[in-house]
């Protein structure tokens, strides 16, 4: 499957309609428990000797559909389905850093996972050093003794900076440190970060992957080895497991994940393009811009340039003012569906970090996050400039 185009895999990767009987969508498996044949069977299964499912929680047909797909679209070998994107990377970290080890971590990502890492320090004792990821060699110099993580977002929330996989990745390697990126934003039709030589990549399935604004998941993909330790470990302790019916909902949003993205490509860096002119934009973040200090990695390594821009509008009160007065987009949290959502990131995601933090991390009063969807590209840009203040 891998030598097909991307279009091609998405509609069928993980495939094994011997197993559902020729269904050409995946069954829906709502069972909770599983029933054996006979003891022997039983025992090998609950053991995980044998293939089979024996307990919702850790293990469905409808999920390992989802973690087949996955596997196959990220390069991977393995791969593994939660509730959330937080609780991919909950378990992720706690199953690769314990008490008194080091992270190095991006200064400007999503708040959330940067209050997580904060979190781990507070009540773990586990320091991050949070680094300007855009400088690939930040992460080297960060380097400790107990250093055992590298943590990238690239292109990062909400600024969309780009991280040099590759360079990261390789420094990683040669000082035994394990590497995971954090791919939500780009998804596995723009970038695949394994193949640059990262060791996992994470998702918020919420986001692209789903495509629609209507479920919460999140997805771990890297070697067998690697995934396997998430699972038996953090991934099955602290039950953030998906519903059946979120991991169909997934697989459903990802047969469409090619066509979805190829627009929302081509509508952001439209857009980007023209909002970059406009008079009362102070600046716009695009890593399909030339004049985007990260544009040549960001060739290098990505095959499109995501449906992220993050538009600087000035001030709080002139953020405000633009999304009072949106008609077609919408004012809404989150990113990465059909509908094009803005939000203004100092007084929502962002807010729940310090003045100094958001400035270190490049997040101005004025900025907002815009999730461009797939509309006509003329209304999505006639609406923004209709409702700048």
């Amino acid at each position: 499957m891998n030598d097909h185009s991307f279009f091609t895999q998405a509609v069928h990767a993980g495939e094994d309609r011997e197993a559902h009987f020729g269904a050409l969508s995946v069954p829906i498996y709502p069972a909770s428990v599983f029933a054996f044949t006979d003891a022997d069977e039983g025992i090998a299964i609950h053991n995980y000797k044998k293939d089979g499912y024996f307990y919702g929680r850790l293990g469905n047909p409808t999920v390992a559909a989802l973690e087949r797909t996955m596997s196959e679209l990220e390069r991977g070998e393995n791969a593994l389905a939660f509730a959330s994107g937080m609780a991919a990377i909950s378990a992720t970290a706690f199953t690769l850093i314990s008490s008194g080890d080091h992270i190095v971590a991006p200064e400007s990502m999503y708040s959330t996972t940067t209050n997580f890492l904060k979190h781990l320090g507070t009540q773990f004792g586990v320091e991050t050093t949070f680094v300007d990821a855009a400088d690939a060699e930040a992460y080297t110099a960060a380097i400790r003794p107990n250093t055992k993580l590298f943590w990238i977002e690239t292109p990062s929330n909400p600024l969309v900076r780009i991280t040099d996989i590759a360079e990261v990745a390789a420094a990683g390697k040669k000082a035994g440190i394990l590497s995971v990126v954090d791919n939500t934003f780009a998804t596995p039709f723009n970038q695949r970060p394994i193949e640059l030589g990262a060791d996992l990549v994470v998702h918020s399935a919420t986001k692209y992957l789903g495509g629609h604004s209507d479920l919460t998941a999140g997805i771990l993909v890297g070697s067998r080895d690697l995934i396997d330790k998430v699972r038996h470990g953090p991934a099955k302790l602290y039950g953030g497991n998906i519903a059946p019916q979120v991991a169909w909902l997934v697989l459903r949003g990802i047969k469409t994940l090619a066509l979805r993205m190829e627009r929302h490509n081509a509508n952001a860096f439209a857009f980007a393009n023209t909002m970059i002119s406009h008079p009362r934009v102070r600046a716009v973040h695009y890593p399909g811009l030339e004049t985007h200090p990260n544009h040549e990695i960001a060739k290098r390594q990505m095959r499109g340039f995501g449906g992220m821009v993050g538009v600087d509008v000035g001030t709080a009160d002139a953020a405000k003012s633009l999304v009072n007065d949106l008609k077609i987009c919408t004012f809404a949290t989150s990113l990465g569906g059909v509908e094009t959502l803005v939000q203004p990131v100092a007084l929502m995601t962002h807010a729940t970090l310090t003045p100094e933090e958001r400035a270190g991390a490049g997040v101005s009063d004025g900025l907002l996050r815009i999730s461009v969807g797939v509309e006509h590209i003329d209304d999505i840009c006639q609406d923004i400039y209709d409702a700048l203040p």
